[in-house]
């Protein structure tokens, strides 16, 4: 290499790679045009290699030695590479192994048995969502509705076009757009080789799979999503990675990206590896991870999958079977440290950006600042609101008033986290049933049942995904090998619970009351919560705009209650807006028609109270109109 190809190797940027500052460095390593040379640049890390080469089309795939630089890098410059040539890095490792490795930074790799990394030199994509980034740019999503729609793309549909991101993303659009939901939250894209993974095992953590497309491919589908004014956020997965060989795992025939402690670098239920978090270069690697996806393909969110996994040393093992921290105890210090730097930096740098945690423990503040104390993320899921309701709806409406407390505990701890209600792809897959099976009872009670789960999760705080198929009630499992059961839409009872999701999520959109104070008690109160022996409770949901207060009631039990009383605040009228059991939901058609006048008559701790018919399995939502105090004539 002479002194001209020197002066093109960014020095500074690996400087920051290797003191774990780096957020970009996908402009430093991988592959990458560089225009005054003609020629391509290829960078990869591998301080501890006894000799890299080059190998791929423009060389016959015969291995040529790439040269040694400071900070533990090889470099290589080809004139020879072309836009979509294939290419590894062959790698005779510090163990004395020679393997073939994928670039750990290409910005396209292949997929599947074929597992090469593609040089990739067409970048240029005319963006269309500049409207779309200046309004999230200065959105507060604390204050807005953030209705997601879980997909994996792969068995969502199978449009004309075949799976492409080009055709899933008009048709995805024009779907998400007419059901009214508001992100899109794809299941992993990063690219990965086994397609029963689902993506969670990845081995391209800077390139979008090709399963799909390509680079500009994902990019079309984002814009296309923006405008329609749909977010996407994408599941993204620093918690482990995959033993492949072409992989991360022993990069360089060392312990590179997993830890260095060999029992404590591998998952023992997963058999997957554990990134070391402590190491500077693992830092800037998964840092600029999720940068790049914010800044080259517009990405709103990222969701960090098996959170808990990161967090404690003890995941997964037995008394003795880890190595405790410096401080003694079993919290993984380094991953707490590197989480709030990935928080830190995207959501400094991306103005509207959202993370989200899927955290299934009580570990605290995740949803804090790092200045109070907390992980930095914006959001997490609540799996213990998914876990009770369901657990609830599974049961016999008879038991279900010895487990009253199964509906009500959420409120408990409802605002110690900024929560989203996730009933998503894992509690459909493994024998646990479709959404619409775990409700108890006949054909016609399920489908009741799950309408009136949905109100109670849509209604209560906190940001709200379904995962594909729920919204219409498909009844067999997921199936990541087949597209969902669209066929089931000619069936009446189908149409009428995605008519009742859509109406859902335009109730959500359209009351303020509904997010404008999720996050405190201001936001809600209790109306009626301890009728345990008829299944059923009512709150109000409260804006802070002065717009209409939400009365939302329901009833977990197959019985119709004339009467059915709750305490109001004060004096008003109710005017019945929703409610499952209509007839053009698949319902009775039980209806209050007439406004309904609250009475001053005490009920738990409110002065005034109202009673209604509230149908069997059902959610119904009433607004709420105070009346206005009568002026006191002068004497």
């Amino acid at each position: 290499m002479d002194q001209r190809h020197r002066e093109y190797i960014p020095r500074d940027d690996i400087y920051l790679f290797n003191t774990g500052e780096a957020q970009k460095a996908w402009l430093c390593f991988g592959c990458h045009w560089i225009e005054e040379l003609q020629e391509f640049r290829f960078i990869v890390w591998a301080p501890n290699a006894r000799q890299v080469s080059l190998t791929g089309d423009f060389n016959g795939w015969n291995p040529e030695p790439m040269e040694a630089a400071e900070g533990g890098v090889w470099v290589a410059f080809r004139g020879d590479a072309r836009h979509g040539h294939r290419y590894k890095y062959q790698i005779i490792g510090a163990d004395g192994r020679t393997v073939l490795k994928t670039d750990p930074c290409a910005q396209f790799n292949q997929n599947g048995v074929e597992t090469a990394s593609i040089v990739w030199n067409d970048s240029r994509y005319q963006w269309h969502d500049g409207n779309f980034m200046e309004r999230r740019a200065h959105r507060n999503f604390m204050r807005e509705p953030m209705s997601i729609y879980e997909v994996h793309l792969g068995s969502w549909k199978m449009p004309e076009g075949g799976l492409n991101y080009a055709a899933m993303a008009e048709e995805l659009a024009a779907y998400c757009s007419d059901m009214h939901y508001t992100h899109v939250e794809l299941m992993p894209v990063t690219e990965y080789p086994y397609d029963g993974s689902w993506g969670y095992q990845v081995t391209g953590y800077y390139s979008p799979t090709s399963r799909y497309g390509t680079p500009n491919d994902f990019r079309y589908f984002v814009d296309t999503l923006h405008r329609a004014g749909i977010g996407v956020i994408m599941d993204w997965v620093p918690a482990h990675f995959p033993r492949d060989e072409h992989g991360l795992r022993m990069f360089d025939g060392s312990p590179l990206y997993e830890c260095k402690e060999r029992r404590m670098a591998e998952h023992p239920d997963w058999g997957t590896m554990i990134f070391d978090f402590g190491s500077n270069q693992v830092q800037s690697f998964l840092v600029s991870s999720a940068c790049l996806f914010f800044e080259e393909y517009h990405i709103d969110g990222i969701r960090v999958d098996a959170v808990s996994s990161m967090l404690y040393l003890n995941y997964g093992r037995r008394e003795g079977e880890y190595t405790p921290n410096r401080e003694g105890g079993y919290i993984n210090l380094d991953a707490v440290s590197f989480l709030r730097k990935m928080n830190a930096v995207v959501l400094t740098r991306y103005a509207g950006a959202v993370t989200i945690a899927e955290e299934s423990t009580a570990f605290p503040l995740i949803t804090a600042p790092h200045d109070a104390g907390g992980l930095g993320f914006c959001l997490k899921w609540d799996m213990g609101f998914m876990h009770d309701t369901i657990d609830y709806m599974n049961l016999d409406p008879y038991f279900r008033s010895k487990n009253h407390n199964r509906l009500t505990f959420s409120m408990m701890y409802a605002f110690s986290e900024n929560y989203v209600l996730a009933y998503s792809h894992d509690e459909v897959v493994h024998g646990k049933g479709s959404m619409i099976n775990k409700m108890s009872g006949d054909y016609e009670d399920k489908f009741k049942s799950l309408r009136t789960l949905y109100g109670y999760q849509f209604s209560h705080p906190g940001k709200k995904l379904t995962f594909m198929g729920g919204e219409f009630g498909q009844f067999i499992e997921w199936n990541w090998q087949q597209p969902l059961d669209w066929v089931l839409l000619q069936y009446p009872r189908h149409q009428e619970m995605q008519a009742w999701a859509r109406e859902l999520n335009c109730l959500y959109r359209t009351y303020p009351a509904l997010y404008t104070q999720e996050h405190s008690w201001d936001g809600f109160r209790w109306l009626n919560v301890d009728d345990a022996e008829r299944s059923s409770i009512a709150y109000m949901r409260i804006p802070d705009d002065g717009s209409r207060s939400l009365v939302c009631v329901f009833n977990f039990t197959p019985v119709t209650y004339e009467g059915f009383v709750f305490g109001l605040p004060c004096n008003g009228t109710l005017k019945e807006i929703l409610n499952s059991d209509e007839f053009r939901f698949g319902g009775s058609g039980i209806r209050n028609e007439r406004a309904i006048r609250a009475h001053k008559q005490p009920f738990l701790e409110h002065p005034w109270s109202a009673a209604i018919r509230l149908p069997a399995l059902s959610a119904v939502f009433f607004e709420f109109r105070p009346t206005a105090p009568r002026k006191r004539r002068n004497a």
